[in-house]
């Protein structure tokens, strides 16, 4: 990633969740303990089913009096009526600023330039009255920007970061086994620790109870991991969303994402799981990418 280059993030959407109530609230029902948000940190998350199942992830960022909420703009409709269904009695605003506001991203390298700033995951400064933050995912994807959209072009003419190809972040973001689009298309087909949010700073183990707390903390506990999901490469053919992965004949995953950057649930511990090998779906060949982060 060129240290000028900046990548206009219009994928992605803005929620503000604000009120009394509004850390109580969310900390009842997201994976992560929103006690580690700060003026000088933020994190990673997601909202589960009951039953421990992915529905929608998203990165938590202080602000003012409450919290930004960088999600997915395909699914930031669908978050922000799930989200309501849960204020019931307390006090908190849920907003929609995506009309309003908009996310940049840019190189770690640039990052570091400012004088505050640190070489870690989430650590979030200001610029102005804007936040930067460096990925809490994973800081080898850079920093991200949320201004207000009126500000954005004089900013990053003072910034010295130049517009440039959204594919770029794109491919990044696969290369380092995290999703950067079409996120609808994992909804309820896996476990949100499948999604390997434990390893990307998305869930707490030590937290109380949230939504879908029973179940990722039992898949942990009794070591059930058996199944992750791992970005693919097409060497030939054509992906199908839904086709069964196999080596030797054996089945070894399902393909769930099958864009231009696809990903795929793969049975990780199984004997016939080779990470160098070539697989095949019903009509392609693939390799599977383990990303070196993930140790076992």
């Amino acid at each position: 990633m060129n240290i000028k280059n900046v990548y206009i993030l219009d994928d992605r959407a803005i929620l503000y969740i604000n009120g009394e109530d509004a850390k109580e609230f969310l900390q009842n029902i997201i994976s992560n303990d929103i006690n580690k948000i700060s003026d000088l940190n933020s994190c990673f998350s997601s909202l589960l089913t009951p039953q421990g199942k992915f529905l929608y992830e998203f990165i938590i960022v202080k602000h003012k009096s409450g919290y930004l909420i960088d999600c997915e703009k395909p699914q930031s409709e669908e978050l922000f009526k799930q989200l309501s269904l849960y204020i019931l009695r307390s006090k908190v605003e849920i907003l929609n600023l995506s009309n309003e506001f908009v996310v940049a991203g840019f190189s770690r390298e640039k990052f570091l330039t400012f004088d505050e700033a640190k070489d870690q995951s989430g650590f979030t400064i200001k610029y102005r009255e804007d936040p930067i933050f460096l990925d809490p995912r994973n800081k080898q994807l850079g920093a991200r920007l949320i201004i207000n959209l009126e500000k954005l072009y004089l900013s990053l003419k003072k910034l010295d970061l130049h517009d440039a190809d959204l594919k770029e972040y794109y491919s990044l973001s696969h290369s380092l086994g995290i999703v950067p689009k079409d996120l609808n298309k994992l909804q309820d087909k896996l476990f949100g620790i499948e999604c390997n949010f434990e390893e990307l700073n998305g869930i707490d183990f030590k937290k109380g109870c949230y939504v879908g707390q029973e179940n990722t903390a039992r898949i942990k506990l009794k070591n059930k991991l058996s199944k992750r999901l791992f970005p693919i490469n097409v060497l030939n053919g054509k992906l199908n969303e839904g086709e069964s992965i196999y080596n030797n004949e054996i089945e070894i995953g399902k393909v769930l994402i099958d864009n231009d950057y696809p990903f795929a649930l793969i049975k990780y511990l199984n004997e016939n799981f080779d990470e160098k090998a070539n697989f095949k779906t019903k009509e392609a060949s693939i390799n599977i990418n383990k990303p070196d982060w993930i140790k076992n």
